[in-house]
Parts: C-alpha cells; sequence; structure tokens
C-alpha cells in the first residue's frame, strides 16, 4: 500500500447518461496514468448491507501515492492529465467527498 491514500467519493447528476458515466469510469482509470500516481482504482458501491456502510455515492476513486510531494503535484496545474479531466467532467457531479490519508 502506498503511504498516501487519496479516496474520492462521487454523486453524479440525476440526468448522467450510461455513456457519459462509462466515459467517466473511463476517464478515472486513465488517471493512473499521471506520472505522480503510484496506483489507481476505481470502483463502485459493494452494496453491502450494514448501518456503518455508506453505499450512497455512486463511483469512488482510490489513488495511490509514494509521497505528500506526489500528490501535491497532482492536484497542482501541473499534472494536466488531472486538470483535464476535471474540466472534461466536472459537470457530472453534483457532489464529491474526499478522504486523504497518511498510513500510521
Amino acid at each position: 500500500m502506498n503511504p498516501f491514500v487519496h479516496a474520492v467519493h462521487f454523486w453524479l447528476q440525476p440526468d448522467v447518461s450510461d455513456e457519459r458515466r462509462a466515459a467517466l469510469v473511463e476517464a478515472l482509470k486513465g488517471l493512473g496514468e499521471s506520472p505522480n500516481v503510484a496506483s489507481c482504482r476505481v470502483g463502485v458501491p459493494a452494496g453491502t448491507d450494514r448501518p456503518v456502510v455508506d453505499n450512497s455515492y455512486d463511483i469512488q476513486l482510490v489513488c495511490g501515492f509514494n509521497s505528500v510531494e506526489d500528490h501535491d503535484r497532482y492536484q497542482s496545474a501541473d499534472d494536466t492529465l488531472h486538470t483535464q479531466f476535471i474540466e472534461n467532467f466536472k459537470d457530472t457531479w453534483a457532489k464529491v467527498v474526499i478522504y486523504d490519508s497518511l498510513e500510521a
């Protein structure tokens, strides 16, 4: 596991088409090609039925970084793959919640 984990949860706009959603998923997977990203996983809720589990999001992105500095470069305008993704798909989400963590 990478020492810095960036977990992003997307709630999509209700009118997002299946085709647009599929394009979003592929673009999220493509973020793993960023030179700053060490690992990348895209998933959907598992549907586990437990009171403590939030299955209300639509898509989850989990990126691993080897350092805080790599994450910070990913978030900067210098990472055009990430900034272009945001520009191309920001109309698809209604809400985004991010959990960043460092290895304890």
